[in-house]
């Protein structure tokens, strides 16, 4: 970009892409080392980027949940790839009016961008005017954010839309009715760029699988911390929609929580 006296500047951006080489020296230092996370998974990809010592223990603990309180439906007639986006809105609409039909109350509806959150919600406000909806929106400051969750109370009703990875897709808690379900659209995959492509690269000749620990796994990482917004106690129960054909193959349904009974 331009500078002073003419001059042009560039900008240079260092990303610790692998910390496994940082982190191996603390954990050969210590004496002993526990991690811990609800999501955790798949086990070789945190082990790679973490540096864990070969013959580190993984214990799996069940979780408190039960499959009787969270629906999991795969939409499997949607794709929500970049070519299909428009085609895709129309059926996505249905699935949350219909949704809300059966059973008014509070969701969270995510997508991969603001743009196409803004094209869904469009589509959804035209068939189904007496929804209340609200959306999140570019650089929200703390009061905004709040007053996007104030929205969701105990027996109130609508739909909130929001993007994957974003501030409402974890790290929030909306026990009992005041989050009843969410509608998933997207696989959470990131931007395929010259950024992600050089990573991409980088962690096929270090760790042979350069597409899932680029794209996949963070993606779905995304996807499942979403859905963990829903169930929050054991009293409560609602129900997830996964809207992209993608999320019916195998390789993608073994990184999904395996107490979810996908429908």
């Amino acid at each position: 970009r331009p500078g002073r006296n003419g001059r042009s500047l560039a900008r240079l951006c260092l990303r610790n892409v692998v910390p496994a080489a940082f982190l191996a020296e603390r954990f050969a230092a210590s004496r002993s080392t526990v991690l811990f996370s609800a999501t955790l998974g798949p086990r070789d990809y945190y082990a790679d980027l973490l540096g864990l010592p070969a013959g580190t223990p993984w214990l799996e603990v069940d979780s408190p949940f039960s499959a009787e309180q969270l629906e999991v439906h795969i939409q499997r007639r949607v794709s929500t790839r970049y070519a299909q986006r428009q085609a895709s809105l129309a059926p996505i609409a249905a699935i949350l009016g219909e949704q809300f039909r059966q059973r008014p109350g509070n969701y969270l509806a995510f997508f991969s961008s603001f743009d196409y959150l803004q094209q869904a919600l469009d589509v959804f406000r035209q068939a189904y005017p007496w929804v209340p909806c609200w959306s999140q929106t570019p650089r929200m400051d703390e009061a905004e954010r709040r007053g996007f969750l104030e929205r969701f109370v105990a027996g109130g009703e609508g739909i909130g839309f929001a993007v994957l990875g974003g501030a409402f897709g974890e790290g929030i808690d909306l026990p009992g009715e005041r989050l009843i379900g969410a509608f998933i659209a997207t696989l959470g995959l990131p931007q395929v760029n010259p950024v992600n492509e050089q990573i991409r690269l980088r962690m096929q000749r270090l760790f042979g699988d350069g597409y899932d620990y680029t794209y996949l796994y963070p993606g779905l990482q995304k996807v499942v911390q979403a859905a963990g917004r829903v169930i929050r106690s054991r009293s409560d129960r609602g129900v997830v929609h996964l809207i992209d054909d993608r999320f019916a193959q195998a390789r993608v349904r073994r990184l999904l929580p395996g107490w979810w009974q996908l429908r």
